[in-house]
Formats: C-alpha cells, structure tokens, sequence
C-alpha cells in the first residue's frame, strides 16, 4: 500500500498547498500563536479531577494591573475562584473579574496565562462546610469588582476578598493572613496605585493576597 503520491503532478500540487498554508499561517501568525498556545487547556481540563470547594488560581495575560498584582505581591497568580457544580451539574468557577459570577471550568482555564493554573482543595474535615461556603459565594453573584482593594465594603469585591469572606462566614476561620500595601513592595508600582486611587496611596489598607490564600493552612495543592 503506498501513502505518499508517486505523480510529479500531484507532489507539486501538495507543494503548493503546503506553501499556501505556510503563508496563511505566517499572515496570521499573533493569532495562529494564540490558538496553539491554547492547546494545553485540553489536556489540564481531562487531567484536573475537579471538587466542589477547589480554590483554583492562574496566571492571567499581562497588563498593568496584572503585573502590579504579582509584582507586589511577588506572586506567579494574579487571580483566583472557586470550582462549583452549577444547576446544570456543569463545572464552573465562581469568581470576581469585572463582576461575580460563574463562568465554565474550560473558559476558565482557556483565559489563564500558557493555559496553566494551581488548584488548592479544603482539607477533609471541612468538608461539612462546602454546601455552605457554596451558599454564600453564590449569594455575591453579581457584586461588581473592588478595584479600590478594600475588604471593608462588600458591595464590591476582588477576587480573593470573595473566596476569604465566603470561608469565613461558614467557618469563622482565616483562610490565610491579611496584609497591608505597605508592608508588600510596592514602591516600583507607585505611579500605577496612586493612578488607580485617584491619587492616594493607601499602604494602611489590609488585603487578602492571592500569594497568602494559596498559603492558608486549611488548604493543600491538589493540582498539578
């Protein structure tokens, strides 16, 4: 059985056609660079066994508040949620970017940086909280983002504020420690924080940092 043609008319032909999408190919290179490097949502999605109540965290594309978020707090995340089962018994993230609300595990992993992310699960003996943590982190769908970062206002919240006041209320407990701006580094991000707040640079206000959630003790990695 031969696979590979033995006409020179049908070699030039493939010729051709290998040369045509070689230069669609590099024509849209940014957006063909785009697509491959999504390909390893497809294998974290089949590889990553999900529970509900996992904190997942990822590295989101770069831009000014991304990279201020991981500067300051030295820290390869830059946003995080919490993987639920929606009415449909689909796997979701429940998380706070522009808004809370629940978007689907693929997309979820699809917009993170290289595809990569970490999930951290609760340990076993709060398993009895997750019905209840799930409660409460739905009963903040639709709260907008607090780009101001301060957790004394819940009508708005950041992404880890979500996950640490949810835990919270169910447990009582700390789901790692608070911090404030001053006490990270902040200095090489000054110009961007006071454009952010108006001109202020509040390095008394406490924050929950992506880096001290994912170190809560209540928490192990689960994934990778």
């Amino acid at each position: 059985m031969r696979f590979l043609p033995t006409n020179r008319a049908v070699w030039l032909r493939l010729l051709a056609l290998f040369a045509f999408m070689a230069l669609l190919g590099y024509v849209n290179r940014e957006q063909c660079a785009f697509v491959f490097s999504r390909v390893p949502v497809f294998y974290h999605y089949l590889r990553y066994s999900p529970q509900e109540g996992d904190v997942v965290f990822q590295s989101l594309p770069h831009g000014e508040l991304v990279d201020a978020i991981e500067g300051i707090t030295h820290s390869p995340y830059s946003h995080c949620g919490v993987v639920l089962r929606n009415d449909k018994n689909e796997w979701v993230v429940i998380e706070s970017i522009s808004s809370v609300h629940e978007t689907p595990l693929f997309l979820w992993i699809f917009r993170g940086r290289g595809a990569n992310f970490t999930a951290y699960r609760l340990d076993p003996k709060y398993s009895g909280c997750i019905p209840d943590f799930k409660k409460n982190l739905l009963g903040y769908s639709g709260r907008s983002y607090d780009f101001d970062y301060d957790m004394t206002n819940d009508r708005s919240l950041y992404c880890s504020d979500l996950v640490y006041l949810a835990f919270e209320k169910v447990s009582g407990e700390k789901l790692g420690q608070l911090q404030k701006l001053g006490d990270l580094d902040w200095k090489p991000f000054e110009a961007f924080i006071k454009s952010e707040q108006h001109g202020a640079l509040p390095l008394d206000r406490a924050m929950i940092t992506l880096a001290s959630l994912a170190a809560a003790y209540q928490l192990h990695e689960v994934y990778p």
